[in-house]
């Protein structure tokens, strides 16, 4: 199994080019499950995540097809893939599949919406929290759809006529049941206006790409999001945008080890707020024509308090690595995680290094240290992951991270890309 070894010390200078979105790329793949036509993303990031869609589309009858070629500057991969999914040949996500990955309970949706039945098993992925599959399961009965859950699935069939547009209101925002009832209403018979909806970038990219391929849909990155049902999609092609999640790992990163970076094809709007909290840390963050320029040299660490919040509030995706950025701060920051309730697993690992951390309901005290020290660590999930990275970076000696398969979920080549600019950091193959 392979390990990340990272030796602490090195500052960070030169380019990286951040990858096409993970968040976005997992819902826009699963929308071509709604047309017979071809639907071709640009910049779909090579990461396991994506390739276990792509086994799970596979089982329900899409032809893809991917086109990989070396992008010049930061040598990383950009990907065209071209998804056609002309005959559902299977309306079932199996367990063995669908438990590897939460988001690939998703396809229940445009599955429903198009054939007129699903069965779908309960999901996986990271042991963040519950997670419960109930506003998915809500929204889509407000659809007309009769739904019963046997045997870890959930069986969901649509009346006669398809799934008939109506007005639902989130109890609380949900980035996934958005993308969801967002697509399975492209389909539906009439209006379906969706209250409380998710703002973030991904369900507007998710929109947009929508649209493109003949839906109308209005009012998607504000709470009230309007779907005019349409007899049929075609094709499209669309570009993935921007991962901010690794935007802002990387900024956290150049802020934690020192140096000077720019993060190419990328953009300040995608998360404002984080990047507010890494200036409000120390570091000096500023646009350029491609991309965003991190700056921290000599200045220290300053403590900062942050509570996660969906978008356009700090992101509980990049919760675990501002911790992991707060462990060498000059004082104590508070971090309230309002999000998931289980998703402070990383600590325990943190604190392995040195970082003295304290938990109070969904609140960590960070109290910062003058050193960290190397030590050997295991990532617990995708982000927290990352998190033993960026403090293994500033920490003396050695970090071994095990486990790293969480890292290759949602992170490409981010070895290569932190070596690219002077970090000791490499994969270990046992």
């Amino acid at each position: 199994m392979d390990r990340i070894r990272i030796v602490g010390g090195n500052e960070l200078h030169g380019v990286i080019p951040i990858s096409g979105a993970k968040n976005a790329a997992l819902p826009l793949m699963i929308a071509s499950l709604l047309t017979d036509d071809t639907l071709t993303l640009e910049n779909v990031p090579h990461l396991a995540d994506v390739e276990q869609l792509i086994r799970i589309l596979g089982n329900h009858g899409a032809d893809i097809s991917v086109n990989g070629r070396r992008e010049r500057q930061g040598e990383s991969y950009a990907r065209t893939v071209h998804f056609t999914s002309r005959n559902i040949v299977s309306t079932t996500a199996p367990y063995e599949l669908v438990s590897k990955m939460r988001a690939s309970f998703w396809v229940i949706g445009p599955l429903l919406a198009r054939e007129g039945k699903a069965r779908v098993s309960l999901p996986g992925g990271c042991a963040i929290g519950t997670r419960p599959v109930d506003l998915f399961i809500e929204g889509l009965a407000a659809l007309g759809a009769n739904i019963e859950i046997d045997g870890g699935y959930v069986n969901a069939t649509a009346p006669a006529g398809g799934l008939i547009g109506a007005r639902y209101v989130f109890p609380k925002v949900s980035v996934g049941a958005t993308h969801v009832l967002m697509m399975a209403a492209t389909l539906a018979n009439g209006t379906t206006v969706l209250g409380n909806a998710a703002r973030e970038p991904e369900v507007v990219d998710l929109a947009k790409c929508l649209n493109a391929m003949g839906a109308k849909i209005s009012g998607q990155g504000t709470s009230t999001v309007t779907i005019e049902g349409v007899r049929s999609l075609s094709g499209a092609r669309h570009r993935v945008l921007p991962d901010r999640i690794e935007t802002g790992t990387y900024a956290m990163a150049v802020a934690m080890a020192g140096g000077d970076v720019i993060l190419e094809d990328t953009e300040t709007s995608l998360l404002d707020t984080a990047l507010e909290a890494i200036r409000r840390a120390g570091a000096e963050i500023s646009e350029t024509n491609s991309g965003i320029r991190i700056v921290r040299n000599g200045a220290g660490i300053k403590p900062v308090d942050i509570v996660t919040d969906p978008f356009p509030g700090f992101p509980t995706d990049l919760q675990a690595q501002f911790m992991g950025l707060m462990t060498r701060s000059s004082g104590v920051s508070h971090i309230t995680e309002t999000i998931f309730e289980n998703r402070f697993m990383h600590v325990q690992e943190l604190a392995r290094l040195g970082a003295k951390i304290s938990l109070s309901g969904q609140t960590a005290k960070v109290e910062g240290v003058s050193r960290l020290k190397g030590a050997p660590v295991m990532a617990t999930d995708l982000r927290a992951s990352v998190s033993l990275v960026i403090a293994g970076l500033a920490a003396e000696g050695e970090t071994m991270v095990s486990r790293v398969y969480h890292l290759d979920r949602g992170f490409e080549r981010l070895e290569e890309k932190l070596t690219r600019c002077g970090a000791h950091v490499e994969r270990v193959s046992d």
